[in-house]
């Protein structure tokens, strides 16, 4: 039976714009964890408040998600420091609403005051309830003081929600640590899972491309700032910072600064782009800031990939989703030191990490960059493989529907068991994710090799094959079917030979000479001309590959490399490379063993098919390959 899960977030809608006062990352979170708990199989409603009269009731969203529009106050935008208010008859009329519809399995409130929406329908229904916070008030007051506008009934709400909440996301460590020591949190209740970036809208675009698109100049520095303009983000000091590139370190460059409240730039629409505005002409740049107002989520990823660095510094982030698009898209993130930024970009390794108000170590580490552009693209490539490691929406939700099922079961086990199912329900999502994508993105690939390799038997040529590890026993898997039988029970045995499998010369070679050589050794032995050498490997980058595909290339023997992760070497050496389009090393196996199964049953099939000419055989590889 189809669970009914309902997302309350009373301010941040799915369909909001990017980059409004209050449209942001919780606007970003809701949508997405909708449509991926859609496409595993839960009904997904967002139940948010009616801003605009026009808005129907119900609207049908993707992937059968609907957003649900409850009447809580006028029907007109407010800001949300102002609807606290209006709660009770949020409450009221969400519970109408389900009276007339269907009661719901869980709710997922986001955001305080959806909390408290959600633990009144828990009194009144029994309904269970787990929370994403987003922001604590207690830290928002500590960092914004009379700045902050949320009355102080928030803090003792909060209190409640923490006691009543069945479950509690937090987004970074540092939100954990935050829920424990101000609010005195039940450890058990809170579980760390991040913000997500979704694969299908965001990805690295060539750079000058991406300027192409949006018209900007194809050579010069660019820096960019992205997200919701409102102080506490800290664009200020990315201004003062830049200002400080400019000036003191004589780099020519560009801020480009998206947000706001309009898509054009409107100061008297949003108020904080005439400070900012203000603020880099007294600095002597304005002519060097350029404001873009909101753009919808189509076109951000242009904006991430036509930058050379993303920037973001503010006083406090909770978590901070900026930072994983623009290095999804390949752009190195310099962030403030606090948060969930410091959680989300690693120092050093996918960007760097500076402390909050101090733009001379923010205009430093530009210059460095600008000063080091391989590191700079160093970088960039580190950053896509840190977010699709940890910080897709599809893992991110696979965790998310795993806690939803530990409450839901009524789950009093402690967190280790909880761990448990996680992994089990994660790994069988992110399988099927790397399957899904390796269908899309390896088909030609694999046909290619099939003809391959028919070709090679048909001529009487033998096949060689080599790996490390797993890999190594997939080489002898291969083999076996080869010579043995996979489907068709009467065929002949076909020569193939795996390079791991004569244990007292690999083990002699590499004692005498080196392991680096012990497959490079046995192809310059073995290897005739018309044979194929077949290397498997997670990275890519095994030396002792890396080697034998270097002699097979000097004999003149066609190399195929079945490989994964950015593909290393032998993704240059391969004259065919299977590259299977994930990053950790399990899915990728997986993936490889189902792509030695598909080798072997083509193959089967065209050696009983009628054989192809070497002009054939060409002209197909021509098609596959262009």
């Amino acid at each position: 039976m189809t669970k009914r899960i309902a997302l309350i977030s009373e301010h941040a809608t799915p369909l909001g714009i990017f980059g409004g006062a209050d449209s942001g990352g919780q606007n970003v979170y809701v949508g997405q964890v909708a449509k991926h708990l859609a496409a595993l199989g839960y009904s997904v409603d967002v139940l948010t408040r009616r801003d605009r009269p026009q808005l129907p009731e119900i609207v049908e969203w993707h992937n059968g998600v609907r957003i649900v529009h409850i009447t809580a106050g006028a029907t007109q935008v407010m800001p949300k420091e102002a609807l606290l208010p209006y709660m009770g008859e949020f409450t009221t009329a969400a519970i109408a609403f389900m009276d007339r519809h269907w009661n719901y399995d869980l709710i997922h409130a986001k955001f305080w005051m959806s909390a408290l929406v959600a633990a009144e329908i828990k009194r009144q229904r029994g309904i269970p309830f787990v929370v994403t916070f987003h922001a604590l008030g207690r830290v928002r007051r500590f960092y914004q003081g009379d700045a902050d506008k949320f009355p102080d009934d928030r803090f003792a709400i909060e209190d409640r929600i923490v006691r009543e909440a069945d479950k509690i996301i937090a987004e970074c460590p540092q939100d954990r640590e935050d829920l424990l020591t101000l609010y005195h949190a039940d450890p058990n209740k809170i579980e760390v899972i991040p913000c997500g970036v979704d694969r299908g809208e965001f990805w690295q675009i060539e750079r000058s491309q991406a300027r192409s698109v949006l018209g900007l100049p194809v050579n010069e520095r660019i820096v960019l700032q992205l997200g919701r303009l409102v102080p506490r983000k800290g664009v200020d000091n990315a201004i003062c910072g830049f200002a400080h590139l400019v000036k003191q370190h004589g780099i020519a460059a560009r801020l480009l600064i998206v947000g706001g409240e309009s898509q054009t730039p409107n100061p008297q629409i949003t108020p904080e782009i005439a400070r900012l505005s203000a603020i880099a002409s007294s600095l002597g740049i304005g002519d060097r800031v350029t404001f873009f107002g909101n753009r919808g989520r189509e076109i951000l990823k242009y904006f991430y990939s036509a930058a050379d660095v993303f920037v973001t510094t503010p006083w406090y982030e909770p978590f901070g989703i900026t930072p994983l698009e623009a290095m999804a898209c390949g752009t190195p993130a310099i962030g403030s030191n606090v948060g969930g930024i410091k959680f989300t970009v690693k120092d050093g390794e996918t960007g760097y990490l500076v402390a909050p108000n101090q733009p001379e170590m923010l205009g430093d580490r530009l210059a460095f960059l600008f000063q080091n552009p391989a590191l700079l693209q160093l970088l960039g490539r580190q950053a896509i493989r840190h977010v699709e490691g940890r910080f897709t929406w599809e893992k991110v939700t696979s965790e998310i529907a795993a806690l939803y099922e530990s409450v839901l079961a009524g789950s009093r086990q402690c967190a280790s068991s909880f761990n448990e199912l996680a992994i089990v329900e994660s790994s069988f999502n992110e399988a099927i994710q790397a399957f899904q994508a390796a269908k899309t993105a390896l088909n030609p690939a694999i046909i290619l090799a099939a003809k391959q390799l028919s070709h090679c038997f048909a001529q009487g040529n033998k096949v060689l094959i080599c790996g490390n590890g797993g890999s190594a026993a997939e080489a002898q898997h291969l083999a076996a079917e080869f010579v043995g039988r996979f489907r068709c029970a009467y065929r002949a045995g076909l020569p193939a030979i795996a390079l791991t499998a004569d244990t007292a010369l690999v083990t002699a070679w590499s004692n005498d000479v080196g392991y680096e050589d012990v497959f490079a050794r046995q192809v310059k032995t073995f290897a005739q001309p018309g044979d194929v050498l077949i290397g498997i490997s997670t990275s890519g980058r095994s030396r002792n590959l890396v080697q034998a595909f270097h002699a097979a290339r000097q004999q003149n023997i066609h190399c195929i490399a079945l490989i994964g992760g950015s593909g290393g070497e032998l993704l240059d050496l391969a004259n065919t490379a299977i590259l299977v389009p994930a990053s950790d090393p399990q899915r990728i196996q997986e993936v490889q063993l189902m792509v030695l199964h598909l080798l072997c049953e083509l193959v089967e099939g065209q050696l009983l098919a009628v054989p192809l000419s070497v002009s054939e055989i060409q002209e197909q590889e021509r098609e596959l390959v262009g």
